[in-house]
């Protein structure tokens, strides 16, 4: 009696768990659908499995478990017997397309096109299209919404009667009642543009993106701004210039402040679309508009863009109509729009050239490095090789120096450890003599900082300065001044120390580390802290492979056997822990 019942099994068990109170089992078993498919067998799975899911939503119930049923029959494709056999995976997918869950409709959608994507022509017309054609005349929003995004999975395979019909659908969607399924159409046109054929792209698609463009909804008319880019791709030049380039200086002039936004991040996409010098003033024009906007999201946004946009545009026109308004941004009130034009501004100096950049963004870099806020500070410095290129360093320390010093000591911690991450690029810049000069004893006075994350940082930056300035001068300026630190009153700082020459070790080679290195870590050693002993355990691990195996058995090995006998368990612990990998990697 058993064994009649055993193939039963599997379906029992997810039935008995989709029941279960607790959601976490329910969410199990649907993760496990897989599994139980791999119970089942292929034919089972689309005579039982497949059915049960689409005829049991009532156990389905959470949005959670239809994400993952979505989800999980993406990859059911193997498990129905390959692709001949997809069209069973369409049912519970149709019905998870119209829950009104947004992220359960994505992902189902999502699913639809991944299985639809695989499947033959003759399976598409017999059960996709048709699926598609029911979505799109639903009577709950929901659905229509979902059938925007599968148009174009469906819309190549199908014969050339039903292409016309899919495109009249296409048309209806975007005139919909619902603003939902409007904005679905908007942020679909693109893709379903991509795919049909050029001679419907003017007496079909461009009509009906115009409607969305002219929307009286602003939600569906910003989708219409990415539109707006993959048809003016599409389309002939002249017919950009006749009909993208409007609805772009629209755009940028639309009522509602997120279309603006929209357009300013888009709007260098959108010039070179158009492409032609004769079109340039209006969408310079558009692009001032959108600098100068009352709205400071706009403004960000457009700022964010200005080296991108300015890229399109000869020097003489960046200088006369953008540089004006960069310069009233870099002073304005809003601190956003300050760091968003610093973080970008600094590219513009190789598009202008050595001259333009001293007289006309110097002053803004100037204006920027001594900025109240830490973040359009730091933007412009993280930036400062792409000026450098183009004017040197001199012309940039006078004022460049002061705002890194302020700063590296400023009161919050996470300024001083976005500066240490930059002062790397800044030796490169600024050479070994003036960084000694001037970022030199910073670097020291990090690591003794009270937060730990900047002491650990100043570590690692002290290696990648060994790294950029080689072993001569690491001898000269970083070693010196270490050792001097293994005697700080504050074991925190000795410990430091420590982590520091373990970094250095590898940089500087085995003939230093020997000399000068390994020594203080001896000494270290005998320290009365135990959190410096464990450290120095693990210093002694990490030199163990620079050093010759001889300096290894007579001096690491020794130390640590002694310390494998200190009071502390902490010490033992990490020393015994490096012996056995000293002894494992001989």
């Amino acid at each position: 009696m058993a064994s009649l019942n055993e193939p039963l099994f599997p379906i029992a068990v997810l039935i008995d768990e989709l029941k279960n109170d607790d959601i976490q089992i329910r969410l199990n078993s649907i993760r496990n659908l897989s599994t139980i498919a791999s119970a089942l067998g292929e034919e089972r799975t689309r005579t039982e499995l497949i059915p049960f899911l689409s005829e049991n939503n009532d156990d389905i119930d959470d949005d959670e478990l239809r994400l993952a049923v979505a989800e999980e029959l993406s990859r059911f494709i193997p498990c129905v017997g390959g692709i001949e056999h997809a069209d069973v995976l369409l049912p519970p997918l149709e019905t998870l397309c119209t829950v009104e869950e947004t992220c359960v409709r994505d992902k189902a959608v999502e699913s639809l096109c991944k299985i639809g994507a695989q499947m033959r022509e003759k399976e598409m017309v017999k059960s996709f299209i048709p699926l598609v054609k029911k979505l799109a005349a639903g009577e709950w929003f929901t659905a229509r919404v979902s059938s925007c995004s599968l148009l174009h999975i469906a819309y190549p395979h199908a014969p050339e009667t039903i292409k016309t019909e899919l495109r009249t659908l296409y048309g209806q969607l975007c005139q919909d009642e619902t603003p939902m399924v409007r904005r679905s159409a908007a942020a679909n046109l693109g893709k379903f543009a991509s795919i049909v054929e050029a001679a419907y792209l003017k007496t079909n698609i461009l009509s009906k993106f115009k409607d969305l463009a002219h929307d009286d909804q602003d939600s569906v008319r910003l989708l219409s701004v990415g539109g707006c880019v993959a048809l003016g791709k599409l389309l002939e030049p002249q017919d950009c210039v006749a009909h993208i380039l409007p609805v772009i200086v629209k755009f940028s002039q639309d009522e509602s402040w997120r279309v603006r936004y929209m357009a300013a991040d888009h709007l260098y996409e959108l010039c070179e679309v158009v492409g032609h010098e004769s079109t340039r003033s209006d969408l310079v024009s558009a692009y001032v508009r959108l600098l100068c906007d009352n709205e400071a999201e706009v403004r960000i946004a457009a700022a964010g863009n200005v080296t991108k946009f300015c890229q399109l545009l000869s020097p003489e026109l960046a200088i006369q109509h953008i540089v004006p308004c960069l310069k009233d941004l870099s002073t304005e009130s809003c601190q956003y729009v300050r760091s968003a034009l610093a973080s970008v501004v600094m590219g513009m100096a190789s598009l202008l050239g050595k001259e333009a950049t001293i007289e006309q963004l110097l002053p803004i870099f100037l204006s920027l490095l001594k900025d109240e806020s830490p973040d359009v500070r730091l933007n412009i410095i993280s930036k400062l090789d792409q000026v450098n290129q183009v004017i040197g360093i001199d012309l940039l320390c006078q004022s460049l120096l002061p705002a890194i010093v302020e700063l590296a000591e400023h009161r919050q911690w996470r300024v001083r450890l976005a500066i240490i991450e930059h002062v790397p690029l800044l030796a490169t810049q600024l050479g070994i003599e003036l960084f000694d000069d001037k970022l030199g004893p910073l670097c020291m006075q990090w690591l003794k900082d009270k937060v730990y994350s900047i002491r650990e940082a100043a570590a690692e930056n002290v290696k990648r300065l060994a790294e950029e300035f080689g072993t001569e001068w690491s001898m000269q300026h970083i070693i010196p001044q270490v050792l001097d630190m293994i005697n700080d009153p504050h074991y925190l700082n000795r410990m430091t120390v420590l982590q520091a020459i373990s970094l250095l070790g590898p940089v500087v080679g085995p003939e230093i580390s020997c000399s000068k290195l390994l020594p203080l870590v001896i000494n270290a050693s005998k320290d009365s802290v135990p959190n410096v002993k464990f450290t120095v355990a693990n210093v002694l691990q990490s030199l163990a492979p620079v050093v010759d195996q001889s300096v290894v058995e007579q001096t690491i090995r020794p130390s640590l056997v002694e310390l494998t006998e200190d009071p502390d368990v902490d010490v033992r612990f990490f020393a015994s822990k490096a012996l056995n990998e000293i002894t494992v990697s001989s």
